[in-house]
């Protein structure tokens, strides 16, 4: 079958790799679309391989067909082979076959296509873990998500509003703010003129302060900001994209009780990942299904032209997901 590896020279070649055969507890999907993360990004850079039985090639989140599954899959899983379906992966998302743990393939929401399922997995699964297992988000509660152009803000924003919580995002300019309006965020700070703290400072001001942020930028701003969040806040770092240091005044952190936690979906084991995905078809599939909630796509690309998809992440052109298509 076909494969994105990653040569020497950090590029992407198409490879001719083995087939792979499910394990018992395993549902060999037929991939029909795969979807990029910023995690593919880093892969490709050497600085963040696959973890331990999964393919050594990129790819965390894909839609397709159900073509295989082991004995246990088959008894313990209500999927069965034809049935169109997305899945969370460790890796081995860019290729035309892979092999899943059942507890992580999940049935397709109605009414979307294959490139807008592979857009759900990794997205969906990390904005519900950050904002309501790790963020303790509720109804009424303010919540900070940056980056509003990023393929994760882009879902994330539209999942807090539509389970009632009002949302302050940042982006780099105004074009960009007025691109990403449709997303339905409260606030859009416009850092290329006004400081995300000082923002954060008036809304704590006007009583609507942050209870919850989902925050893959840090640097300077983690630090600036967290004084100004609500009592008992949970500031929840799950990249650092602008920085890995941060200067933290410690008399706010005590007085108010909040909660700074870091948070990786990829390294957690596939059980507790089942356990959250199966909450995420139970919760958030029926606001899909409803149009409450739309995955926002870019762009859709074949797979053999994944060094374009990936350029377009590196050059953060993208507002919503990447998606390779795989005939």
């Amino acid at each position: 079958m076909k494969a994105i590896l990653v040569d020497n020279n950090k590029n992407f070649v198409v490879s001719q790799v083995e087939k792979p055969t499910p394990k018992d507890n395993e549902i060999l999907i037929k991939i029909k679309a795969a979807a990029l993360n910023r995690a593919d990004l880093l892969q490709k850079n050497g600085t963040y391989p696959s973890p331990k039985g999964w393919p050594q090639w990129p790819g965390l989140e894909v839609a397709g067909i159900i073509e295989d599954t082991g004995s246990e899959a088959k008894e313990k899983s209500n999927l069965k082979i034809g049935d169109n379906v997305c899945a969370l992966l460790g890796g081995g998302g860019y290729a035309e076959y892979v092999c899943v743990p059942y507890g992580m393939v999940m049935p397709m929401p109605k009414n979307l296509s294959f490139e807008q399922a592979a857009a759900l997995p990794e997205a969906y699964a990390t904005s519900y873990l950050n904002l309501f297992y790790e963020g303790h988000l509720k109804e009424g509660q303010t919540a900070f998500i940056p980056a509003g152009a990023s393929g994760l803000a882009s879902v994330a924003i539209p999942m807090a509003k539509a389970f009632g919580a009002r949302v302050i995002t940042s982006v780099l300019s105004s074009e960009i703010a007025e691109q990403i309006k449709n997303l339905g965020a409260d606030v859009i700070i416009d850092t290329s003129s006004q400081n995300v703290e000082a923002v954060l400072e008036t809304e704590e001001k006007n009583g609507t302060p942050v209870s919850v942020s989902m925050d893959c930028l840090c640097g300077e701003t983690l630090g600036k900001s967290l004084p100004f969040m609500a009592e008992g806040g949970y500031w929840v770092v799950i990249s650092t994209l602008a920085g890995t240091e941060t200067k933290i005044m410690l008399r706010p952190l005590l007085t108010k009780g909040l909660h700074l936690v870091g948070s990786m979906l990829r390294k957690r084991p596939s059980e507790e990942k089942a356990i959250l995905l199966s909450e995420l078809v139970e919760k958030v599939w029926p606001k899909i299904e409803s149009g409450e909630m739309t995955p926002s796509i870019y762009k859709v690309l074949p797979l053999e032209n994944a060094n374009d998809a990936i350029g377009i992440l590196e050059r953060c052109e993208n507002i919503g997901k990447v998606v390779l298509q795989v005939e």
